[in-house]
C-alpha cells in the first residue's frame, strides 16, 4: 500500500515538473521573440544582442579586461576574443596598457564607440518605452514586481561573483520629484536636525531639473524595491564639460544593499557617455556614508568650508571626479 502511494506521488511530481518545464520554455520563446533577441541586428542595428551587451559592459566599466568581460557575460574566451576583434576593427574598441599590470591591456570605448553606445542606449530605452506603453498604467507595477520576483528567484545568490539585486533602477515619472523633495526634508530633519531651508534647497534643485532638463546630458535615477521608491540621484549639467551629482539619498530600510554605490556608478557611466570631462558634487562632512561611496568611486576632496545654512553648524565639502583617465 505504501509503495502504491509513493508511486502515485512520484507520478504526480513528474507530471508537475513536466508542466513547469513546458511553461518556462513557452515563456522563453514568447519573451525572446518579444524583445527581438533572435533578430539578426539587435535594436535595428548592425550588431547582435551579444555584441550590444559587450559594448554596454565596456561602457559601464570605463575600462575592463577581456577576462573580466568573459566572466561578467559568461562567454567562452575564444568567442569573446572574436567579438572584440570584430568591434575593434570597426573602430569601437581600443586597448590601453594597464597602470597596475603592464601585461594587461584593458578594453575601452573609442570616441566612435561612445557615440555608438549612446545611440544604442537611446534605441533600447525607446523600445522599452513602446513595450510599456502597451501595458495599462495600473498594471505596470505588477509587471515590474513580477520581473523582480523572477530575478530574485533565479539569480544565483551563493556564487562567488554574482549576488542578487533586490531592487531596480528606472527613470523618473510624474509624482517622483515631489516624493524625493518630501523624503529629503523628512529624513535629514530626523537624522541630522536640518530645518526647512534644506527642503527648500532640494525643491529648487528638483524644480530646475524638470524645467531645464537636457535629456541627452542630464538624468534622474529612481531606485525602486517592491514597488516603492528607496533611493534616487540626479546628474545635471554645470557646464559643457562638467556635470554635477546632486541629491543622492537611500531610504534607511534599504541601506546596505549597495543602492547608493550603484546610483553613483550610474552617474559616472552616463557622464562618460555624455562626454563630460569631470563630475563635481557638494556635500557635508557629517554625511560619512555618502563620502565613503564617493571616495570609493574615485572622487577627491578639493574644497571645504563651514556654514550654517540648514540651522546647524556644518562643514560643506566639494568633491571632484576626473573622467579623463
Amino acid at each position: 500500500m505504501v509503495d502504491d502511494v509513493n508511486q502515485v506521488i512520484d507520478t504526480v511530481s513528474v507530471r508537475n515538473n513536466d508542466r513547469h518545464v513546458a511553461a518556462v520554455r513557452a515563456f522563453n520563446r514568447f519573451y525572446t521573440q518579444l524583445i527581438g533577441a533572435l533578430d539578426e541586428g539587435h535594436l535595428s542595428s548592425e550588431f547582435s544582442l551579444v555584441e550590444v551587451r559587450l559594448l554596454y559592459e565596456v561602457a559601464h566599466a570605463g575600462t575592463i579586461t577581456a577576462s573580466a568581460l568573459c566572466e561578467t557575460l559568461a562567454l567562452d574566451p575564444g568567442y569573446a576574443s572574436r567579438l572584440v576583434r570584430r568591434l575593434s576593427r570597426q573602430g569601437l574598441l581600443s586597448r590601453a596598457p594597464s597602470r597596475e599590470d603592464g601585461r594587461a591591456h584593458p578594453l575601452e570605448l573609442t570616441a566612435r564607440g561612445r557615440k555608438t553606445v549612446a545611440e544604442l542606449e537611446r534605441r533600447a530605452r525607446r523600445a522599452v518605452e513602446l513595450l510599456l506603453a502597451r501595458v495599462p498604467g495600473s498594471v505596470q507595477p505588477r509587471v515590474l514586481a513580477a520581473m523582480q520576483t523572477i530575478r530574485r528567484a533565479l539569480e544565483p545568490s551563493s556564487t562567488q561573483h554574482v549576488s542578487p539585486v533586490p531592487y531596480m533602477l528606472r527613470d523618473h515619472r510624474p509624482g517622483d520629484i515631489g516624493w524625493i523633495v518630501h523624503r529629503h526634508g523628512v529624513l535629514y530633519a530626523e537624522e541630522y536636525g536640518w530645518d526647512e531651508r534644506f527642503e527648500a534647497l532640494v525643491a529648487r534643485v528638483a524644480s530646475d531639473f524638470i524645467t531645464k532638463l537636457q535629456p541627452r546630458r542630464e538624468r534622474c535615477w529612481i531606485a525602486e524595491r517592491d514597488g516603492e521608491i528607496v533611493g534616487s540621484v540626479f546628474l545635471v549639467a554645470r557646464s559643457r564639460t562638467v556635470a554635477q551629482l546632486r541629491l543622492l539619498y537611500v531610504e534607511p530600510a534599504a541601506r546596505g544593499l549597495g543602492i547608493g554605490t550603484r546610483l553613483v556608478q550610474e552617474c559616472t557611466r552616463f557622464a562618460r557617455l555624455a562626454r563630460y570631462r569631470k563630475i563635481m558634487l557638494w556635500t557635508n562632512s557629517i554625511l560619512r556614508s555618502a563620502r565613503r561611496i564617493y571616495e570609493a568611486e574615485g572622487y577627491r576632496l578639493v574644497d571645504e568650508a563651514p556654514h550654517d545654512e540648514f540651522g546647524t553648524n556644518l562643514i560643506g565639502q566639494t568633491f571632484e571626479l576626473s573622467l579623463n583617465a
